[in-house]
């Protein structure tokens, strides 16, 4: 996270193209959570993997928007929006080390 956050900062590119990518990305891995959840099948370890670039991904767009978007009186909702992001890498960085812990 700190990592892809100095990226945006050092660079101060705007990554804001990650947008519709980011959008397209979560219905598609929405799309295969709920077929998970129909058919009964395990999302197994390159999902996890995948997410887990789905997640840097929105950490850098959050942390783009912080720098580009963001007024300085919406700090709660850049802050929010950071969190989420982070927490996404969280879980799936778990799932991720869990399902290699098993094997």
């Amino acid at each position: 996270v700190a990592a892809l956050s100095a990226v945006a900062f050092i660079t101060k590119k705007d990554f804001s193209f990650l947008g519709p990518i980011l959008t397209i990305g979560g219905f598609i891995a929405l799309g295969v959570i709920v077929c998970s959840i129909l058919f009964g099948f395990n999302l197994g370890t390159i999902f996890s993997g995948v997410m887990i670039l789905f997640a840097a991904g929105s950490v850098l767009y959050s942390t783009s928007n912080i720098l580009h978007q963001y007024r300085v009186d919406q700090h709660v909702a850049a802050s929010l929006s950071l969190f989420a992001s982070v927490a996404l890498l969280f879980w799936y960085v778990l799932r991720l080390l869990m399902s290699l812990n098993r094997n």
